[in-house]
């Protein structure tokens, strides 16, 4: 009986009805609309290589005309911009997933990583590893090696979520006025740190720190990849089986654990995969803003609250907009490359203020 209800559950939150076959075709329509992002990442940039040419040459088994023209081509679109898009893919998944997870599990669509300041401390850890990691943080750079900077900045947005879950939550229940107040006061303090090992930074550290700033995926390389996607990868493959348990919470904690929701194990395991999830992604992106209170919101509106089908369309929706916000950083000053927090936030922030107007009166903090 329990499963029964909480499989409804998504169904009874939504007011119109049953959204699945929308969502459903949505989510088709996403998964189009990913494919044709990916294929203008590949085609776009300053150089004129041609992907089409390399894809195929590569198919038909063809030897080029100009082999050094296919050479060049080669390198440009295999380990220039497929790292890139393949990264970007990650990333934007990652980002959206998880401010749809934090929204679930908070209950307000202004739950976000950013805003609540996992962001802040994952790049505080990442920020520490590349400044003292051949001083103080040695030995912890030495044991773990290409993973220090992904661990570290994993390591720094789970400390900041445990300290504000522990900030916010009460008797078992969590305050999210609490939450977002005390995500402001963390983040400073986070920044402030940041800031600290910035100015303790040398010539070429703050060279490796500038795509912090404002975030970036120039950097993506084949080992990066290697390094951060199978820990986006496994915290991504593990939220899905979080939907149910966030459809049940988003009628309220005690209904939840009614329903025979582990309400606490369901916090733990939905933190643990925010942390790795944004923590990987701050490790070789930095800072990207809006991804993951935009993409939900929109997808809300489009298919419901159902977690069944809200959190696969997040990954789609936020792969693709992070795809189609670098290949504008990458052309609309090019040969110069406009980073891509600039992008996101010139599109994101307008769309949050329309969230709060919307929301006004409506939102309880």
């Amino acid at each position: 009986m329990a499963e029964q209800s909480i499989a409804d559950v998504g169904r009874v939150m939504t007011a119109d009805g049953d959204r699945s076959a929308r969502a459903r075709f949505v989510i088709a329509l996403l998964c189009l609309a990913m494919t044709l992002s990916v294929f203008l990442s590949l085609t776009s940039g300053a150089s004129d290589a041609s992907a089409l040419r390399v894809i195929r040459d590569w198919l038909t088994g063809a030897v080029p005309v100009d082999t050094a023209l296919a050479a060049r081509d080669q390198l440009i679109v295999y380990d220039i911009r497929m790292p890139r898009v393949l990264l970007g893919v990650l990333i934007g998944a990652a980002l959206a997933v998880s401010g749809a997870v934090m929204q679930g599990l908070f209950r307000n669509p202004l739950a976000d990583p950013g805003l609540i300041g996992v962001s802040a401390g994952s790049s505080l850890g990442a920020v520490a590893i590349i400044v003292l990691g051949t001083t103080w943080l040695a030995p912890f750079t030495l044991a773990f090696g290409t993973l220090a900077l992904p661990l570290a900045a994993f390591f720094g947005g789970l400390a900041v979520t445990l300290l504000l879950y522990a900030i916010a939550t009460r008797q078992g229940r969590t305050s999210v006025a609490t939450m977002l107040l005390a995500g402001i006061a963390v983040s400073a303090l986070a920044m402030a740190l940041t800031g600290v090992l910035i100015f303790m930074a040398d010539d070429r550290q703050l060279r490796d720190l500038t795509f912090w700033q404002l975030g970036s995926l120039a950097g993506a390389t084949w080992p990066k990849i290697g390094t951060v996607g199978p820990v986006v990868i496994l915290a991504l493959a593990a939220m899905p089986f979080l939907s149910r348990g966030l459809n049940a919470l988003a009628l309220g904690e005690a209904t939840a654990g009614h329903l025979g929701i582990p309400v606490q194990r369901l916090k733990y395991i939905a933190i643990v995969g925010v942390s790795a999830a944004v923590g990987a992604s701050v490790a070789v992106s930095g800072g990207i803003g809006f991804i993951g209170i935009v993409v939900p919101h929109v997808l809300r509106l489009a298919i419901g609250p159902d977690n069944r089908y809200l959190l696969p369309a997040s990954a789609l929706l936020g792969a693709s907009l992070l795809l189609i916000a670098d290949a504008v950083a990458r052309t609309v000053v090019a040969p110069a490359e406009l980073p891509i927090g600039i992008v996101t936030a010139i599109a994101g922030a307008p769309f949050f203020l329309w969230i709060l107007l919307r929301k006004r009166g409506v939102i309880d903090l």
